[in-house]
């Protein structure tokens, strides 16, 4: 393999900044992939509460990140803002291993994750789009490369997270959480000088304290009141809400304040951020209703080993990791002879894969389940295939797509923006998977499978005609891609 098109020839930033990732999604993973049944088996919430209150709080953690882009783009810098993320997001997971003796403290602890997610999520990739030029070739295997650090770290942590809940209680688990996030702040110093002179504008200049405590004081606030939306959902929802109409409506002014070929691309970026909305929706079942599917219809021995069936998640980023490599080789392969599939092009195989999974999954519990209403760990196996092939597909280009269409200038802002799509999927997403919640004291399988094949044969299919529509579209939005003139990057009227 010649330089030109290894995945392994990137710009020295990308190791420093694929290991504070790593680490910082150690933590969430580790979170999210006992939160839902946390809340019902600690807490004695319902299922379908503890969906909705899920899809909330993740709605909260995406919401938030345009916040934190604008922060880091224009008041404290990019790499400044990413660190004071990773220590509020510390803090929030320290204080989740409290939430066990004081259950309402868990509010205050969620929201202190959310504040601090929102700080840090947008600014790593922010900082990795910086180090490439226009049009380097490079930059889609990059970003899947990106991907993957996601997915190791949620890999460790989803297999690990459940099994230490289990033997040593949530708040063990919820602790070593926090400790990812020590990890993540001990790459940064230990890499931070190959990211001297890239960063935002006020990276470039001396730290202003009043920024700072600005910024300290918003922090302490949101919290608070991420808190109280916590326990108020619907007024969770309409905030979230607003948050969504206002940062469509900038970038919608953003866009038609540009002209020509910058505004064919941020439209095509926008059409794609509204099908990655419909991905999400599929991604929020993995932690709600395939996770509980897995524990009240799954046979999960695996390879003569019982495995615990929330561990079952970690699948996602066994395959992620798994496929990242070859496709991060594949794109910088035909991408170096101009033979790579479009962006639109892959965000259409990539809902192709998801609607595959959902319907298979479904098939599953209607063919193949047995006569006490289980099914094989294995169908289990193909559908986090499937998921993931999408996931790499979709969510692990989003932020190439937003890096290659988007002007630099709103770089940040629109990096908040691709996240904030899963704040309006995580919402939708708890409630279609509130549709599967089993009534309390029901566990017979044989009675929650119907429930569970429904529910999945309905995704699959309104999947599988989006897909269509999306084959329909994608050669408009080439061309729109493709468009040049004589506008030069950013350039408003």
């Amino acid at each position: 393999m010649n330089d030109s098109v290894s995945i392994f020839n990137q710009p020295k930033p990308f190791k420093m900044i694929f290991f504070i990732e790593l680490w910082e999604r150690f933590g969430y993973y580790g979170l999210q992939g006992i939160l839902a049944v946390f809340f019902v088996e600690q807490l004695g919430f319902n299922q379908q509460d503890s969906f909705v209150t899920f899809g909330a709080f993740a709605a909260l953690v995406y919401g938030l990140i345009s916040v934190g882009g604008y922060v880091g783009d224009h008041i404290l810098g990019t790499k400044r803002t990413m660190i004071f993320g990773t220590i509020v997001l510390a803090i929030g997971y320290f204080m989740m291993g409290f939430s066990i003796l004081h259950p309402n403290f868990i509010y205050f602890a969620l929201g202190a994750i959310a504040v601090g997610n929102g700080l840090f999520k947008a600014n790593p990739s922010s900082l990795l789009a910086k180090c490439y030029e226009d049009g380097d070739s490079r930059l889609d295997g990059a970003f899947t490369l990106y991907y993957m650090s996601i997915n190791i770290g949620s890999l460790i942590s989803l297999s690990l997270s459940p099994v230490i809940a289990a033997k040593f209680g949530y708040a063990t688990a919820f602790v070593i959480c926090g400790l990812g996030l020590i990890a993540s702040l001990m790459s940064y110093f230990m890499f931070r000088k190959t990211v001297l002179g890239i960063g935002s504008e006020p990276d470039t200049k001396p730290m202003k304290m009043l920024h700072l405590g600005m910024v300290i004081a918003g922090t302490i606030l949101s919290t608070l009141i991420c808190a109280w939306l916590l326990q108020n959902i619907m007024m969770a929802n309409l905030v979230l809400s607003l948050i969504g109409v206002t940062v469509v409506t900038i970038f919608m002014k953003e866009t038609f304040k540009t002209t020509g070929a910058v505004r064919k691309k941020m439209i095509v970026a926008f059409v794609l951020m509204l099908q990655a909305i419909v991905f999400y929706v599929l991604y929020a079942q993995m932690p709600t209703s395939l996770n509980f599917f897995a524990i009240y219809n799954v046979r999960t021995e695996l390879f003569g080993f019982n495995v615990n069936p929330i561990s079952l998640q970690a699948l996602n980023p066994f395959w992620v990791v798994l496929c990242s490599p070859i496709l991060a080789y594949l794109y910088t392969y035909y991408g170096s002879r101009n033979q790579d599939l479009s962006m639109p092009g892959k965000f259409t195989v990539g809902m192709f894969m998801s609607a595959f999974g959902f319907l298979s999954i479904a098939t599953a519990g209607l063919m193949f389940a047995d006569s006490t209403g289980m099914v094989s760990v294995w169908w289990m196996v193909l559908v986090y295939f499937f998921q993931s092939l999408g996931e790499l597909l979709i969510s692990g280009l989003g932020l190439a797509m937003v890096a290659s269409l988007v002007p630099q200038r709103l770089m940040g802002f629109t990096m908040g923006a691709w996240f904030l799509t899963q704040a309006a999927s995580s919402i939708i997403g708890g409630y279609v998977a509130s549709l599967s919640a089993v009534p309390e004291n029901i566990t017979d399988p044989l009675k929650t499978l119907p429930l569970y094949v429904e529910l999945f044969q309905n995704i699959g299919l309104v999947t599988l005609a989006v897909a269509v529509v999306m084959v329909i579209t994608t050669p408009m939005l080439n061309r729109m891609m493709k468009a040049e003139d004589d506008v030069t990057e950013g350039q408003v009227t």
